[in-house]
């Protein structure tokens, strides 16, 4: 069965109050969910239309692992935490 993934590209800094309540709740909901973090994107090149802001890629099982990951109740209130905090595209892709 492939992998899935959450990847968040951010177009700009976090609100740094927002995002360390975030992380507090967002990365035990991950963990929890058999989220494993394979870059936090400390170096980032962009090319084409990106922006060379921070991409954080985390690794699940499955597809509908990642979806149920960010869709439960603990990373939701982690949402809520960051409440436009930061602005960032996230995406639940599913691999080879």
């Amino acid at each position: 069965m492939p992998k899935g993934y959450m990847i968040s590209a951010h177009r700009s800094k976090a609100d740094p109050i927002k995002r360390a309540a975030y992380l507090e709740l967002a990365g035990p909901a991950i963990e929890a969910a058999g989220g494993k973090i394979l870059s936090k994107g400390a170096k980032v090149v962009a090319r084409e239309n990106g922006l060379a802001e921070q991409t954080v890629i985390i690794e699940f099982e499955s597809f509908e692992t990642a979806l149920a990951a960010y869709e439960s109740e603990e990373y939701q209130k982690a949402l809520k935490a960051l409440d436009g905090g930061s602005d960032r595209d996230i995406r639940l892709i599913e691999g080879v």
